[in-house]
């Protein structure tokens, strides 16, 4: 085995996605291919070990204690290759299942939610009376044994009753038993049954979509890799050892990431709620800092969300004196927020418009070959940048040029979603640039919003809208029907906006835009990232797993 080169490596590879959930598979896959633990030549063979386990079932057999065991064919077609003392058998060659009864008395009910799947015990069972037996608490188990759900066996749901449990337990017929009469260790046969070969073995074996199962017949032909008896203690002492490991391993990485994400959070935190001394100094930090502070993308979607919320409360980029202060109205004290700038007001969305907004085209599109292009409703929620994916289109006939004016586009008007499943998305404003050339139209349920430039640039609109400040608002005025949210367009033209001056208004679109592709970068950087650990992590598991070139090593050490 190869392994020293994946603890070498492990700095590297520990914030891959899932480094520890594929290392413990990997600790198992090296189990059961002899590879985990050096083969001792003065151990009993597997070969004479089956034999006892036969002669063991004969006799339970005779006993009445176990039904007679069926001859099973060999296994022709080993799914790799073992090491010599080993062999490949049938799993019910080696296990046998202690049969059904009928509960006549109180007794300990393990059904499958009872597994502590994780540990690979019964967590948490039930005592139940006879009368309150339900029909499927049938299966005799005892203390040495290993339960497999044979429902949705990709739920591993795989336990060793390690327990003398009082009353004497049943369980639910959803449960292959498997006894190995003192040859198998329990532990070994939960190690293969939890093992990625095993996971396929069953996943290619498995009938039904919806409620997936494996029936006796199949599970009990299942290839088993059988070591010799002192080998499989050996086995899982290693096993539960180097899984320790990875319990340390996670902690460790848990703790790591609880630091980072309270430094994460704490920098954006002073940043929402900024002191005017210290606020240049913090947001520097943040910038530098982050980085370094976080490795996931959740993390630079609050960054993303902090640049807009200090955007729109006039803290991202400095005042100017000289900029020519808004036309519009004093402001009511109705239209009155959170504290801004004092060159900024408070206006309402009606009073920022340059024509009345319109609710888009009622009729469905009908794919006509030689049909207009309508956008769809995901246009305006798959991009995350406040673009319009015009992408997004389908065709429709009958588009004539009435139509077309009262329903066309035009670069730099925004539209709004008033109808969707996803509240998030309501009221959620995306700026149409018109980049593939196709003068769509739009459909019913997105609102069509043309801003008044000399107050009201729509860029700095749309980024106003994705702000917490204006998203509570809009938030609030959203009612459910059915299931879906809406938002009319009467109601939407009534939320306030904070408004600086036109020149920062440019200003505040531009830092923001910068600062938003600095995020991409960082956010292609993490996920780059992501790759490369996964890659490296995909190396070093592949060579783990590698045979062994004798010839090679004993040239290398020479």
């Amino acid at each position: 085995m190869n392994a020293e080169r994946l603890l070498q490596h492990y700095e590297q590879i520990a914030d891959a996605p899932d480094a520890i959930a594929r290392l413990r598979r990997f600790i198992l896959d090296l189990a059961v291919r002899g590879k985990l633990v050096p083969q001792d030549p003065s151990d009993e063979p597997a070969s004479e070990l089956l034999k006892r386990i036969m002669v063991e079932k004969e006799r339970l057999a005779k006993a009445g204690e176990i039904r007679k065991p069926k001859a099973l064919e060999p296994v022709d077609r080993p799914p790799f290759e073992l090491p010599h003392s080993w062999n490949w058998v049938r799993i019910r060659q080696v296990t046998s299942d202690r049969g059904q009864e009928v509960p006549t008395d109180a007794f300990t009910y393990i059904d499958v939610g009872a597994i502590n799947k994780e540990e690979g015990v019964v967590g948490e069972p039930s005592i139940l009376n006879a009368n309150d037996a339900p029909s499927r608490a049938r299966k005799v188990v005892r203390r040495g044994d290993v339960i497999y759900s044979c429902v949705r066996p990709y739920l591993l749901n795989i336990a060793v009753i390690d327990t003398d449990f009082v009353p004497k337990p049943i369980a639910s017929t959803a449960f292959a038993v498997l006894n190995g009469h003192g040859y198998v260790v329990p532990r070994y046969i939960w190690t293969v049954l939890r093992s990625p070969f095993m996971v396929e073995c069953v996943e290619e074996t498995q009938r039904g979509l919806a409620y997936p199962a494996i029936n006796d017949a199949d599970f009990a032909v299942l290839p088993f890799p059988l070591p010799p008896l002192a080998e499989q203690h050996r086995i899982v002492a290693k096993v539960d050892e180097l899984m320790a490991l990875c319990d340390k391993l996670e902690g460790a990485r848990t703790e790591r990431e609880t630091k980072r994400d309270r430094l994460a959070a704490a920098s954006l935190a002073r940043l929402n709620t900024p002191d005017p001394e210290t606020f240049r100094d913090d947001a520097r930090f943040a910038l530098d800092a982050l980085p370094a502070l976080t490795a996931r993308p959740d993390q630079i979607k609050q960054l993303r969300q902090t640049i807009l919320n200090l955007a729109v409360r006039g803290k991202l980029v400095p005042q100017d004196p000289a900029d020519e202060k808004s036309n519009l109205r004093p402001p009511s004290d109705s239209d009155q927020h959170e504290a801004i700038p004092l060159d900024w007001s408070y206006a309402r969305l009606k009073n920022l418009l340059s024509e009345d907004t319109r609710n888009g085209y009622s009729r469905k599109p009908d794919d006509a070959l030689d049909g207009h292009p309508i956008l769809r409703i995901s246009a305006g929620t798959i991009r995350q940048d406040g673009v319009l994916a015009e992408e997004e289109h389908k065709l429709i006939s009958g588009i004539d040029s009435k139509a077309l004016l009262q329903y066309g586009l035009q670069p730099g008007d925004l539209l709004a979603c008033r109808f969707n499943g996803n509240k998030a998305y309501v009221g959620r404003m995306t700026i149409f640039r018109d980049y593939l050339g196709l003068k769509p139209i739009y459909p019913d349920k997105l609102i069509r919003i043309r801003t008044d430039r000399s107050v009201a640039i729509p860029e700095y609109l749309r980024l106003a809208s994705e702000s917490d400040l204006v998203r509570a608002e809009i938030e609030s005025i959203c009612a459910t029907t059915v299931g879906n949210w809406g938002v009319s367009a009467s109601n939407l033209k009534e939320v306030r906006f904070p408004l600086p001056p036109l020149a920062e208004q440019r200003r505040i679109v531009a830092k923001v835009d910068e600062l938003m592709a600095l995020c991409d970068q960082l956010e292609t950087s993490l996920t780059s990232a992501d790759e490369t650990r996964k890659k490296l992590l995909d190396a070093l598991l592949a060579e783990a797993l590698a045979p062994v070139d004798a010839d090679a090593l004993q040239e290398a050490a020479q």
